[in-house]
């Protein structure tokens, strides 16, 4: 799969991320994904363009786009802020790749914002990247502002 034609936002980050002002959670799937850090003020040297070419990247289980965003990304990072991105060892089985359990952090953002958590029937028809997001939006203990619209727009929510 190539690139897509626009940046892939999700509707709940079209305010916070739609100028690309903010990394979309494409660009962090992609990140974690492939084991790499940028700090959101690194994020914020690249020109818009490198930006959204970064967010037009696959987000599909595709071994074969990993040296395209590594190469893209540290070219970009060292020709606008001569510096390259962090290495870490990614997760080898994060909680988001299981279709048949829910991560704890989402039972427990759910509980936090009064809103049912979603059956383990609902979680697994997610595709793996909306499994990511929402298991991505919940890593710090306060509920995030995105949580909820993102449960609303997967369809676990009313």
């Amino acid at each position: 799969m190539g690139l897509h034609e626009t940046p892939l936002l999700f509707d709940f980050e079209l305010v916070s991320s739609e100028d690309l002002t903010y990394m979309p959670m494409s660009v962090r799937f992609n990140l974690d994904r492939f084991g790499l850090r940028i700090s959101l003020a690194q994020w914020q040297l690249l020109p818009h363009a490198d930006r959204t070419l970064l967010a037009r990247f696959p987000v599909d289980e595709d071994a074969a786009i990993e040296p395209n965003f590594d190469h893209a990304l540290f070219e970009m990072m060292r020709t606008h802020a001569n510096i390259e991105p962090d290495w870490f060892t990614p997760e080898t089985e994060p909680a988001w790749r299981k279709a048949d359990a829910i991560p704890n952090g989402v039972v427990e953002h759910s509980r936090l914002v009064g809103a049912p958590a979603p059956t383990v029937e609902r979680w697994g028809r997610l595709d793996p990247f909306k499994r990511y997001v929402l298991t991505k939006l919940t890593r710090k203990s306060e509920p995030s502002h995105d949580f909820v619209p993102a449960m609303r727009e997967f369809g676990l929510m009313e």
